[in-house]
């Protein structure tokens, strides 16, 4: 009984291999491909990459060198405007000031004894210039008196010179003292901090980077590199969607702010910078994302659509001019007499996998040819199938 069950199963496998063998090799099959006809939404968009950025960076650091001594701020901390973020340690720079401020002290009074001095030889000039005229001086000493008052004012400026020269010193230690406490210069949030408290910072030659402030985190935007072939259709107004290897599925909006005309040239490819302001509410993007843009260059709604292959396709034997090129001018069916029948169309904007078609005489759902079938030729002249020219 066994046996009766496998023969039916092997003899039933055999009639079904050779229906579909035949089927197939005797030109039952159809010998295309097609695709049809759709309706809908359609889309031109530029794609770029880029990084989110905070839209305000602050970079704070330091005009003094010293040794950090506190440090009252880390990663993501809130700072108001003002506020004590950092102190370098003062004291090399408020003995600076006593130094400066002694300095003062002396030149002040260096200054007092001048006008002292210049006071007296005005007296002294005055005296000699009455005593004169009545011959109990000779005119000698009124010269000597003139030109002592004479010396004594230039004296007296001189130290007022350098008054002010050791208040202006003063002043620069002062200044430079207060430099030691580092204060937030915007409200914002702290994204880097580059030092740590022993640390000694030198601000001789550059000013060094203590740390990097984000002014206002719920505003980002992305600075993309958009080829050069493609900065023509970019302009500021446009939508922009994108995507971020944190988030996978889920879709961003923003849109594009500024094009930059300075280009950026990397081995010989040039792009150019375009701006996209993005909306952070919810802080969810982080500076230093790369981003995925989709730039919307213009769209069309409800429309017909060709698939791109069909634009592509060219029957057997017809010679290919522009291959790949989808602004082709006709597309085929499949006519009547199972021929390709060429359909006239124009068609606009192309998505990458299809293309709105202006003009031309097809309707939703209409078959068109993207590709021919391979039919392989039975090299059995009874035309049966492979392991069955002996069964009966």
């Amino acid at each position: 009984m066994k046996r009766v069950i496998v023969a039916v199963l092997v003899f039933a496998a055999l009639c079904a291999g050779g229906y579909f063998y035949f089927a197939g090799e005797n030109g039952k099959s159809p010998p295309y491909r097609t695709a049809k006809v759709e309706k809908g939404d359609i889309s031109e968009i530029v794609s770029a990459t880029g990084n989110i950025n905070a839209v305000t960076t602050v970079q704070v650091g330091s005009q003094v060198s010293g040794t950090i001594q506190k440090i009252l701020v880390d990663f993501n901390s809130r700072v108001r405007k003002g506020e004590v973020i950092a102190q370098i340690d003062p004291q090399l720079l408020e003995a600076s000031v006593v130094q400066a401020r002694g300095n003062v002290s002396n030149a002040s009074a260096v200054l007092s004894k001048a006008r002292i001095v210049a006071s007296d030889a005005l007296r002294t000039l005055r005296r000699n210039q009455e005593l004169v005229k009545d011959g109990y001086v000779a005119q000698a000493d009124v010269d000597t008196a003139e030109t002592a008052y004479n010396s004594a004012v230039e004296q007296e400026k001189s130290a007022e010179a350098q008054l002010a020269q050791a208040k202006g010193t003063l002043s620069v230690a002062e200044t430079n003292l207060r430099f030691t406490t580092i204060l937030s210069p915007v409200e914002g949030t702290v994204i880097s901090r580059n030092v740590d408290v022993g640390q000694t910072v030198a601000a001789s030659f550059q000013t060094p980077t203590l740390f990097t402030i984000a002014q206002d985190l719920t505003k980002m935007q992305i600075d993309t590199n958009v080829d050069e072939s493609d900065i023509g259709r970019t302009k500021a107004g446009q939508k922009a969607t994108f995507t971020v290897d944190a988030y996978p599925g889920k879709v961003f909006e923003g849109g594009v702010v500024q094009v930059r005309n300075s280009p950026i040239v990397t081995q010989n490819v040039v792009t150019y910078d375009v701006v996209i302001q993005v909306d952070n509410k919810d802080l969810s993007l982080k500076p230093g994302m790369t981003a995925n843009v989709s730039i919307l260059i213009r769209a069309f709604k409800d429309v017909l659509k060709i698939p791109n292959a069909a634009l592509r396709y060219r029957p057997s034997g017809e010679k290919k001019k522009g291959e790949g090129d989808t602004t082709g001018g006709r597309v085929y069916t499949v006519g009547k007499d199972g021929k390709p029948q060429a359909v006239p169309v124009k068609v606009g904007t192309s998505d990458g996998s299809f293309t709105h078609m202006v003009e031309g005489n097809l309707r939703e759902g209409d078959a068109l040819i993207t590709s021919e079938t391979a039919r392989k030729k039975s090299g059995n002249s009874t035309g049966s199938p492979p392991g069955m020219g002996g069964f009966r």
